[in-house]
């Protein structure tokens, strides 16, 4: 092919061999051929099935060099790897060795950035550019990483140690944190980061390979504010940083031929000992376990199996954020897929003292899921539920379905392990047991029963002093005191309320419970900023938790953002609709609209309240004010003489109904008890 091919001046064996190598290039057709090494050596001719060109020949004193050009042939059929050799007159066509290295790969990305730029397109951009200049940039330079590249919402990080990377990730998410406190649920800024350790393949600046898709993957997985490692990055970390991980089990992910060992940040336990880490893995992994089998499919077509897994997966992935029991993994649940067993075998062979089986049923664009909690140990159902669904967005209805199983099975595991708690003999508890039987008792709204409730708690504590939800349990004991009307030192008892929530926090940052119950008391105690900032981290923490969505409506209806918080309390409506509390967020509901000056539909919501059967005064204090405001006088006297009734003294001190953070609101809801006739 390239036979015939003259050389464009002589091979000057005296002049510079880069003068004479571009003469060469030229003669076989190559553009720009620049950039090669000037190494010498002697070779073997080879071309890749082209008969080589013939070359004039040179003196055996003239130098041969090896060159890296970067060109494009212009003959066709011609296929010159990289370095390319010219020895005596011949060519050497050699494979381009591929520079590799082994790194740590941060992969990163903002969360809803597409809701947020619909939002507000210039306040997302300059946000985003300064979480980069003013946190990810200066995070990365302490931590000796280099950035690779960015992609609009999407960010790309090289590290030489998987540690770095680690930390790198922590300090951006501690970072964050501080940044989002105050700032509303819908525009905060949050990132999810995963990492991974493994090859990659070098390109100049940029990088490629399986080590870097997994770090992508990981981080598609990760929740907002999270950060999710692979087995590879676990492994080379474990013990080096106070940090603790839940393992989540292999996962597939989209593109990686294998499964990969996933791991989520759990804590950044700056003040916790590491054996008191260890201490409360060895204890997660001794409660009882549930396992979730794949939902069959029976809509008799194959293609809707990966919406069954898809969701099987995702109420394991859900459950676990709880952390209130162990969730059997994946790929042990799922070699039960296809099989018709025994619940009360799977549970032996599991481990597990709860089941959770179901189907998907798809019929045109209808889909119906069924679910059913099973007690492996006696195979009774313990809840089962239907959800009938249409199917414009599938995967709009997979989250819809997740949340409400899961917000739903989590509390009722934890009602049926309370019960079991309170009918076990008292020489046999442990510190679990005793939280168990203590939250039980918490439900029972006495006076009596929460003294029996503190008692569990701090036994719990002087078991295992490093039990980060029995410090929860005691926080809740002491707010339910001044809820109830029995706290003799209502500072006192809010003092002790957040004391110990704190503590709880300072054990386990990534506990959702620990969260609520330092922010419902510092409610009581009227710091509204951590009040505000803890409940909203609870529910970014588990997105399911119900409770957390209530006490969160509540406390915003308290600083003044009432939309926001009738929102959460919708929110907390939909994640548990059979919640036995819920005539509690129906008067907290009640609240918002007669704070929004909707006094009609605060006498509705406050109604639904007292039809409800429980008598708590919170929703006949509303409908006063309410009553009060429309001028229904006789009625709003009613509701007045009805809070004495059922809790005497309840009208005779506002801090008993949590006072507003501005004196506006307070001064308007006080004056349409005045109305109704209260002499406050």
């Amino acid at each position: 092919m390239l036979a015939g091919h003259k050389l464009k001046g002589p091979m000057d064996r005296r002049g510079n061999p880069y003068d004479n190598a571009m003469r060469l290039l030229s003669a076989l057709g190559c553009r720009n051929p620049v950039n090669f090494g000037e190494e010498f050596a002697r070779h073997t001719v080879q071309t890749d099935g082209c008969t080589p060109p013939a070359l004039p020949k040179r003196s055996h004193s003239q130098p041969t060099a090896i060159i890296r050009p970067r060109w494009t042939p212009a003959s066709a059929p011609l296929r010159i790897s990289l370095p390319t050799r010219v020895t005596r007159g011949t060519v050497v066509m050699a494979e381009e060795r591929v520079q590799r290295r082994l790194a740590a790969i941060l992969a990163a990305d903002a969360v809803g950035y597409s809701r947020l730029m619909h939002a507000d397109e210039t306040g997302t951009l300059a946000q985003l550019k300064t979480l980069r200049k003013e946190v990810f940039d200066p995070c990365t330079s302490d931590y000796s990483g280099r950035i690779v590249k960015t992609t609009g919402d999407g960010i790309l990080v090289e590290f030489g140690s998987a540690v770095d990377a680690v930390q790198c990730a922590i300090q951006v998410q501690r970072a964050l944190t501080k940044r989002n406190d105050g700032v509303p649920l819908d525009r905060r800024m949050e990132l999810r980061i995963g990492i991974n350790l493994g090859d990659i393949i070098v390109d100049g600046e940029d990088i490629y390979g399986d080590g870097v898709n997994v770090a992508a993957r990981l981080e598609g997985l990760c929740d907002a504010g999270g950060v999710y490692v692979s087995g590879a990055v676990h492994d080379q970390i474990e013990g080096k940083l106070a940090a603790a991980f839940d393992d989540l089990g292999e996962q597939g992910v989209k593109n990686i031929d294998k499964p990969i060992r996933v791991y989520r940040m759990s804590a950044v336990a700056e003040t916790v000992a590491a054996g008191a880490i260890a201490s409360e893995v060895e204890m997660i992994l001794n409660r009882p376990a549930v396992a979730v089998l794949p939902l069959e499919n029976l809509s008799g077509d194959p293609e809707q199996e990966y919406f069954a897994d898809g969701l099987t997966e995702d109420i394991i992935t859900a459950l676990s954020v709880w952390r209130s029991f162990p969730v059997i993994a994946r790929n042990s649940t799922f070699a039960y897929k296809g099989k018709s067993s025994d619940i009360r075998q799977v549970g032996k062979e599991l481990g597990a003292r709860y089941v959770i089986e179901g189907s998907v049923r798809k019929a045109g664009n209808r889909v119906r899921v069924t679910a059913q909690l099973i007690n492996a140990e006696t195979g009774h159902h313990v809840w089962a539920e239907r959800y009938d669904r249409d199917l414009q967005d599938i995967f709009e209805v997979q989250d819809e379905v997740t949340q409400g199983i899961v917000a739903t099975v989590a509390p009722e595991l934890e009602r049926s392990e309370h019960k079991r708690a309170v009918d076990k003999k008292p020489e046999n508890l442990d510190a679990w047991d005793c939280v168990q039987r203590g939250t039980a008792h918490l439900y029972d709204f006495s006076k009596e029963g929460n003294a029996r409730a503190r008692e569990m708690f701090e036994r719990a504590i002087q078991i295992d002093s490093s039990y980060g939800r029995a410090y929860t349990g005691l926080a809740w004991s002491h707010f339910r005191d001044m809820q109830i009307g029995v706290a003799v030192d209502r500072e006192d008892t809010a003092a002790k309320a957040v004391a110990a929530g704190h503590r709880a926090v300072q054990l386990d940052r990534s506990d959702t419970f620990a969260h609520m119950a330092r922010g419902i008391a510092a409610q009581w105690s009227r710091d509204h900023e951590l009040a505000v900032s803890d409940l909203e981290t609870a529910v970014r923490l588990n997105p399911s938790n119900a409770v957390g969505y209530g006490s969160l409506g509540h406390e915003l209806i308290l600083v003044g953002r009432y939309e926001e918080g009738i929102n959460c309390l919708e929110t907390a409506f939909t994640l548990n609709p059979q919640d036995p509390r819920n005539h509690i967020y129906f008067a907290l509901m009640a609240r918002g609209h007669l704070s929004a000056r909707r006094y009609d539909d605060a006498v509705t919501w406050a109604g639904k309240a007292v039809q409800w059967g429980e008598a708590q005064p919170l929703a006949h204090l509303i409908l006063a004010a309410s009553f009060g405001h429309l001028g229904r006088l006789e009625e709003a006297r009613a509701e007045l003489d009805a809070c004495e009734r059922i809790r005497p003294g309840y009208t005779a001190n506002a801090d008993n109904w949590h006072p507003y953070k501005n004196a506006e609101d307070q001064e308007h809801f006080l004056d349409g008890l005045r109305k109704a006739g209260w002499q406050g």
